[in-house]
C-alpha cells in the first residue's frame, strides 16, 4: 500500500471511531502560541505518491491555535520545511545515491478538531514558497550544487491531513501534506515543450511542539 494511503486509512478510522465523542469528553480548545520542529520523509511522484525514494529532512516553525467553538479552531502556521527525493542506484558502473533538496517557507492553514481533551485531528492545506534547492552525490560520483530556484515553480500548494496527541504543554503529532502542483518549469526545446521536473511534493512528517502560553 503507498504512503498516502496508509495515512489516509488510519486517519478515517481514527475520524469514524471518535467523532460521537465530540461532546462527550472534556475537549475545549484553548487559544495556544508556540514553538514546533520535527522530522520529514519526503518524496516527488507524478501519477501517485509512492513510498519509494524517499528523502529525509526536517521541519522548523511557529504557530497558533485560535478557538472558533468549543471544540474547533483554525491553526495557521509558519514553517521552514525541507522536501525532495533521494535516488539509489547500484550497477555495474556506479553505485551512490543522488539527492535532490527543495527547501521552503510554507504558511499550513487547518482545521482542528479536539476529539478528546488529549487527541485531536486536523486537515486543511498549505501553500509554500521556494527558497533555495540543490541537488548532490554520495557514492562513485560526489559532487554539491546549488540549483537557481528561478529554474523551478517558485510557489507550491496541496493539502493538509494529520493527528496530535497532547501532554501540556508539549504535543506530538503525525502529518501528512499532498502536493498539488508541479514543482517544474515549462520548457521549449528544439520545438518540443515540456515540464521538467514533472513531479509533485508527497510529505510525511512526525513533529513535536511546545506551547509557549
Amino acid at each position: 500500500m503507498k504512503l498516502h494511503a496508509k495515512f489516509l486509512c488510519a486517519l478515517t478510522f481514527f475520524l469514524t471511531a471518535s467523532f460521537g465523542m465530540l461532546h462527550a469528553q472534556d475537549n475545549n480548545v484553548n487559544t495556544e502560541f508556540g514553538v514546533k520542529g520535527g522530522f520529514n520523509m519526503s518524496n516527488l511522484y507524478q501519477s501517485e505518491a509512492d513510498d519509494e525514494n524517499i528523502l529525509y529532512g526536517f521541519n522548523a516553525g511557529v504557530y497558533a491555535t485560535l478557538p472558533i467553538s468549543d471544540f474547533v479552531a483554525i491553526q495557521p502556521e509558519i514553517l521552514f520545511t525541507t522536501k525532495g527525493s533521494e535516488l539509489e542506484y547500484n550497477n555495474a558502473f556506479a553505485s551512490g545515491s543522488t539527492k535532490f533538496r527543495l527547501n521552503y517557507i510554507e504558511v499550513p492553514l487547518l482545521v482542528r478538531v479536539n476529539v478528546t481533551k488529549n487527541f485531536n485531528i486536523h486537515a486543511g492545506g498549505y501553500a509554500s514558497y521556494l527558497v533555495s534547492s540543490k541537488v548532490s552525490g554520495d557514492g562513485t560520483f560526489d559532487f554539491d550544487q546549488n540549483i537557481d530556484a528561478d529554474d523551478l515553480a517558485r510557489f507550491d500548494a496541496g493539502l493538509s491531513a494529520g493527528v496530535g496527541v497532547d501532554f501540556n504543554p508539549i504535543s506530538i503529532g503525525l502529518r501528512y501534506n499532498y502536493g498539488l502542483t508541479t514543482i517544474g518549469k515549462e520548457r521549449t526545446i528544439a520545438g518540443t515543450t515540456f515540464t521538467f521536473p514533472d513531479a509533485k511534493n508527497s510529505n510525511l512528517s512526525l513533529y513535536l511542539s511546545y506551547k509557549l502560553n
